[in-house]
């Protein structure tokens, strides 16, 4: 167990390396001198060429993505050019807010989503089936930037239950931190909840054809010991999978509900950053959300291993 984690966390190395290449290519591709943005194309040619020997632009591109490389692995992403804020700085606080509604947000999908799958299956072809994947064909179909202007008109607006936009912290003010927290978690959450059920259904009619399972039912254990002990483990794994590509794009950011509800997380910062061409902001905030991206599917290269015996060897 411990030589594949090894092996799974070693191969990180050259992935990261890869990644912050790409990165760095993709936002050199971009149109336009960062110079003279930051100057805002008002002064003259001599001060924007200053600019560039201080920003290093004018150096060559493989020297430029050593001496980036070096500042990156010392915590130094830049200074933001529109607030002046360190990236670094910038993405830590933005992180937070955005780990926090990911968090509530795929405990709760989860929490509904494996339930609901193996039921499914387990009643296949009946009313119960069909109600579940009728439901999750609904939330599959429904843009989720749609379906939080909705929750925004009927709580916010029409019953006035809830706060329309913003975002206050639940350390701050518990009660009202989960009052700003309802919208955009449920939004979230009843899309990937879907997602979810559907792999878990699928996997678990798979699961239950098998033998040992024909076998089990055959000894006299009741369903609900055969459902969680001998099919839910065996089918968790492809949907540990799926679990872990949703958390990583939401810890990435959820640009289109943080934009909707303005939450200021990691995907608003991307959308802003992206508005204003802050290339430091935006570089920071794609390199983070690659490694996030990295580290998740680590993650589950281990919890499928562990669901998995047959993985590590």
């Amino acid at each position: 167990m411990w030589e594949h984690a090894a092996r799974r966390t070693a191969m990180m190395v050259p992935t990261l390396l890869v990644v912050s290449i790409i990165v760095f290519a993709l936002i050199r591709a971009i149109p336009g001198d960062p110079a003279e943005i930051m100057l805002n194309d008002l002064d003259s040619d001599a001060a924007i060429a200053a600019m560039r020997i201080e920003l290093g632009l004018d150096r060559p591109i493989p020297v430029q993505y050593v001496i980036w490389l070096g500042n990156v692995l010392t915590g130094d992403l830049g200074n933001s050019i529109r607030t002046g804020q360190p990236v670094a700085e910038a993405l830590f606080d933005r992180l937070g807010v955005t780990a926090t509604i990911t968090a509530l947000a795929i405990g709760l999908a989860v929490l509904l989503a494996i339930p609901a799958g193996l039921i499914a299956a387990w009643k296949q072809d009946t009313l119960t089936d069909a109600t579940i994947i009728g439901v999750s064909i609904l939330f599959l179909s429904l843009p989720s930037f749609w379906l939080g202007l909705m929750m925004i008109w009927l709580f916010a607006i029409t019953l006035g239950w809830l706060p329309a936009i913003g975002f206050v912290s639940i350390a701050d003010d518990f009660v009202g931190g989960l009052r700003y927290l309802i919208m955009p978690v449920a939004t979230l959450a009843l899309v990937e909840m879907a997602v979810v059920a559907r792999m878990m259904r699928a996997q678990t009619l798979e699961v239950l054809r098998l033998d040992y399972v024909t076998h089990a039912r055959a000894k006299g254990l009741p369903e609900a010991i055969v459902l969680t002990r001998h099919v839910a483990r065996n089918a968790l794994g492809p949907s540990v999978t799926v679990i872990g590509l949703i958390l990583g794009g939401l810890l990435g950011g959820a640009s289109v509900t943080e934009t909707v509800f303005s939450i200021p997380g990691i995907g608003r910062l991307l959308v802003d950053a992206i508005y204003a061409r802050d290339y430091p902001v935006l570089q920071g905030c794609l390199l983070l959300i690659a490694f996030i991206y990295v580290c998740v599917n680590l993650l589950v290269d281990i919890a499928y291993a562990v669901l998995d015996p047959r993985v590590r060897l």
